[in-house]
């Protein structure tokens, strides 16, 4: 079934299709994301997991005290993440507020990331709340700076209120803007989406409108990447690539710290998307603190032993 013979943008096109999804059976997906939380993996495939995950990563800073210092040594750490271990991928993209992003390029085409993603949050990130011109011109300013990826918040008032053709709008646009420039990822809230439906029609609006990921949150609001929110957005990723033959990613973002939380994210991919997912061509994980421990673990594999936290970078 193609997508573009029965939506055409339009508020009731839109109701009609999201109204043909089927609930989300939400003890169902509680209890299998808690099973597949418990799956076990061997030493062999654990190294496989840890280097696989580093090159997921969306290595991250987004707070208000961001320095054009903190910003240089983030992307110095994505780019070489232990500056004594080349085997060490380096991360999938350095995110940062879109006033930094001119500072992460012209640093990295200093130091040799010429081809290291610089994803820029927009679109009145976290909230969402502004006017589209100023939404559009956070975006422009943005890619003009050298942003190859664009994480914009969809307008979660709007979702709620039933209004989804607005939401729907707004992705196009600024998808319209992203076209041959920068891959554009949605961020959803889902924790300020209330319930596992609202999850998975914001998923099939966003990727209906051109999203190339859909994300689960800015890292701003409780709860934000839990097990059956991403479990939810896998199945709707899976489900429109058989109804379009299109692949979108998904981005897991918010309260993933450990090398543990990192390898539960992967097994959901695999037992719910599938393999092909297993790329960071089609899921990311956004975070700060995650690479850390998985620099530790990975040194635990390789030596026998935990290095001392000092021997990696506090970011």
């Amino acid at each position: 079934m193609k997508t573009d013979t029965i939506i055409d943008g339009s508020e009731a096109s839109l109701k009609n299709f999201l109204h043909t999804l089927p609930g989300v059976d939400q003890v169902g997906a509680q209890a299998r994301a808690a099973m597949l939380g418990t799956r076990s993996v061997k030493n062999a495939a654990k190294a496989h997991a840890i280097d696989l995950a580093i090159s997921m990563v969306d290595l991250t800073t987004l707070e208000g005290a961001d320095t054009p210092g903190k910003v240089r040594a983030l992307c110095t750490k994505g780019l070489r993440p232990d500056p004594t271990d080349s085997s060490v991928p380096r991360v999938g993209a350095i995110c940062v507020y879109n006033d930094m992003v001119g500072v992460a390029r012209q640093h990295l085409d200093a130091i040799g990331g010429h081809d290291l993603p610089i994803a820029a949050v927009t679109t009145a990130f976290p909230s969402g709340r502004a006017s589209m011109p100023v939404k559009i011109q956070d975006t422009q300013d943005a890619i003009a700076s050298g942003a190859t990826e664009i994480d914009m918040v969809i307008d979660r008032g709007a979702f709620l209120a039933g209004r989804y053709g607005k939401v729907f709008d707004e992705i196009k646009i600024i998808k319209d803007i992203c076209v041959e420039r920068a891959h554009l990822k949605v961020i959803l809230e889902t924790g300020e989406l209330v319930t596992y439906d609202n999850v998975r029609k914001a998923s099939y609006i966003a990727m209906l409108a051109g999203a190339d990921f859909i994300k689960t949150s800015t890292g701003k609001v409780s709860p934000a990447a839990t097990a059956p929110v991403v479990l939810v957005m896998l199945e709707a990723v899976r489900d429109f690539y058989a109804m379009s033959g299109i692949k979108i990613g998904v981005k897991a973002a918010g309260g993933i710290r450990t090398t543990k939380d990192a390898i539960k994210q992967l097994v959901l991919v695999n037992e719910t998307a599938g393999p092909q997912w297993l790329t960071p061509d089609l899921f990311r994980i956004g975070a700060s603190a995650l690479l850390n421990d998985l620099l530790m673990q990975r040194m635990k594999m390789r030596d026998g032993r935990y290095a001392s936290p000092q021997y990696v970078t506090i970011d």
